[in-house]
């Protein structure tokens, strides 16, 4: 076990794995988020599922804990880089071209930590964080908070420009992932490249269905149409 923490294999490994972990959880968040679409009283009987129970408890921890890691790990790594290359951080004797995200993942990442935090503030802290300190402020009706939100076409915006960092995250961080496990060969290189932008795209579009699915219902609608 020696190995996963001194060593950049390790870390790298720790990394690959904590990021497949977080893109199967944003995989599920997703498809409950675009249940709202459809549905109000359904997407507030996944909420009431998901609510304070020792097991929802349990699952937001495990998350938060991979999220830290993640996080961590990440600096650790850049920090290492940079100190190791210096001024020549980006030179490299092979011709491939680096992507922009690939430079930038860091920024990226300091992007989507950001929004990652106002998020939790205006939905977990609100919710579930506010049920479990029996919180008389706590809402009860997550359907009625997201559409109240996302009518804002302020709100909309910033969290579409959030969700356009994720997926640039998501581009280069997916098969990365792939290639630290030693999944990765001249043959699956480039599989993993377009499996990886299938997969960011399409938690992407799921995620941003809903913001502009309930702006346009706020804008042309008055609100009236979306219950509020």
């Amino acid at each position: 076990m020696d190995w996963l923490l001194n060593s950049s294999i390790g870390r790298k490994f720790i990394m690959g794995i904590s990021g497949i972990f977080l893109v199967l959880f944003l995989l599920f968040h997703m498809s409950m988020n675009l249940v709202l679409v459809f549905s109000t009283k359904g997407y507030d009987m996944i909420c009431e599922f998901l609510g304070a129970n020792w097991y929802a408890v349990a699952a937001t921890l495990v998350l938060a804990a991979g999220v830290v890691i993640h996080i961590c790990y990440a600096s650790w790594l850049t920090l290492q880089n940079r100190k190791a290359r210096g001024a020549d951080k980006y030179v490299s004797s092979n011709k491939t071209k680096t992507e922009w995200s690939a430079k930038n993942m860091y920024v990226l990442g300091l992007v989507v930590v950001l929004g990652l935090l106002l998020h939790l503030w205006n939905f977990w802290y609100k919710m579930q964080f506010a049920e479990l300190m029996q919180s008389p402020e706590a809402v009860h009706e997550g359907s009625g908070l997201v559409i109240k939100l996302f009518s804002s076409p302020c709100y909309a915006i910033v969290y579409l420009i959030w969700l356009a960092a994720i997926w640039l995250h998501l581009t280069h961080g997916i098969w990365s992932a792939f290639q630290t496990l030693g999944l990765s060969s001249k043959t699956w290189f480039p599989r993993w490249k377009v499996i990886s932008n299938v997969v960011a795209t399409i938690i992407i579009i799921g995620f941003a269905v809903v913001p502009i699915y309930f702006t346009c219902k706020a804008l042309f609608c008055g609100g009236a149409c979306c219950g509020i």
